[in-house]
């Protein structure tokens, strides 16, 4: 799935020229822009700032020189703006006549946090981009919703605490807090869950890492179960290309709906653990009504797991076709899974012994036997 453009030249014999084809003429560079992001320096922030570094434009950072402080520093990094405050409580940083091309915002949770950027920085800028979820939508059990789709709503709207039944509703608020404040300049952009190199929930990445301890491997449902997920590296090159070529509105940032299967992501996790010396590995898949008995949930113990029918069948099946028409690209599987592995092989081991999602090894193998128990009675 990896987006590549190969630019086929034709050379003309004699006159000493290489000349594209008029279809394959690469396109102008975009205008250096400058381009200030709320945040940065924690998961999706990094991967943004180097794509945009190395696209040539120029990037101011605001945070609170909390979250990996050191991410920018040194001299490789002196092109690299970085200005300290809260958004809550402090932006004295960002007041003045200063001016930037757009606005990543990575980091917005309330409404009121959007709020007080966008009406700071509103006069200033040309287009604030809003990282926002695909848990906005009111319906979590309708597969192939596009961005059209109603939205959740809050029976509180003045809530500040971010819970898993507030999340979807805060998000919703906070899109429509930036459109408010600059109407016709605002782009959303709704990932799914978010993985690869960097990620510290530990939700996609306990795939590879249980494929690389091998063993018999949980695997939960059906290996037909749609899952969807993207790539923090790709979903930062449409957030880039959104500002470079000035998109704006509102898409969907996952994979595409129902092309993605458990079975192939487990399958892949163990090629890729395999191939980096693991060992070896079998699946097991054991029904959702079993693992439901045993009190094993998805997403939690089984991350990136929803089952196929039910309260929570949409997810999964999420429409993306209108970020793939404006540029969404993907790379394959296999090197998102090979780059995750890698990175969690490179963290301290008294890391790795505390995963923060997924089942412990002792609650797998009990939840296994338990399964191979029932299947041996109903054998008889």
């Amino acid at each position: 799935m990896t987006h590549r453009r190969d630019f086929l030249a034709v050379g003309l014999a004699g006159a000493g020229l290489l000349v594209l084809p008029s279809f394959a003429r690469s396109k102008p560079r975009p205008k250096p822009l400058k381009i200030l992001v709320m945040g940065g320096t924690g998961f999706l922030g990094p991967h943004f700032v180097e794509a945009a570094r190395k696209a040539g434009h120029t990037l101011t950072l605001f945070n609170r020189g909390k979250t990996n402080p050191e991410r920018f520093a040194g001299a490789d990094y002196r092109d690299v703006e970085q200005l300290h405050g809260d958004r809550k409580t402090d932006m004295k940083a960002l007041e003045g006549e200063r001016r930037w091309d757009a606005v990543l915002d990575t980091s917005a949770y309330l409404p009121a946090d959007v709020t007080r950027a966008a009406k700071l920085l509103g006069p200033r800028v040309g287009q604030y981009l809003l990282v926002s979820t695909i848990s906005v939508y009111a319906k979590t059990d309708t597969p192939n919703q596009d961005e059209t789709a109603p939205l959740a709503q809050l029976a509180d709207p003045t809530v500040t605490e971010v819970t898993g039944e507030t999340y979807g509703g805060l998000k919703a608020l906070c899109e429509r807090a930036a459109e408010a404040e600059l109407p016709g300049r605002t782009t959303v952009v709704r990932p799914g869950l978010i993985v690869g190199p960097g990620d510290t929930t530990d939700r996609f990445t306990y795939w590879p890492a249980r494929a690389d301890r091998g063993g018999e491997i949980l695997a939960p449902g059906s290996a037909k179960d749609p899952t969807q997920f993207i790539d923090v590296r790709d979903l930062a090159a449409f957030l880039l290309r959104t500002l470079e070529q000035r998109s704006f509105g509102i898409y969907n940032a996952d994979a595409p709906a129902g092309k993605l299967s458990m079975g192939e992501v487990l399958g892949v996790c163990q090629q890729v653990a395999g191939a980096m010396k693991a060992p070896k590995s079998t699946l097991t898949w054991v029904p959702a009504a079993f693992l439901e008995a045993q009190k094993v949930s998805p997403w939690q113990d089984m991350p990136i797991w929803i089952p196929a029918s039910g309260d929570y069948a949409g997810f999964g099946r999420i429409s993306s076709a209108k970020a793939q028409a404006a540029g969404l690209a993907y790379r394959p599987l296999r090197e998102t899974v090979r780059d995750t592995l890698a990175y969690w092989r490179g963290l301290p081991a008294e890391r790795r012994a505390k995963p923060k999602a997924g089942l412990s090894a002792a609650r797998e193998a009990e939840v296994l036997a338990a399964w191979h128990a029932q299947a041996k009675q109903a054998a008889g």
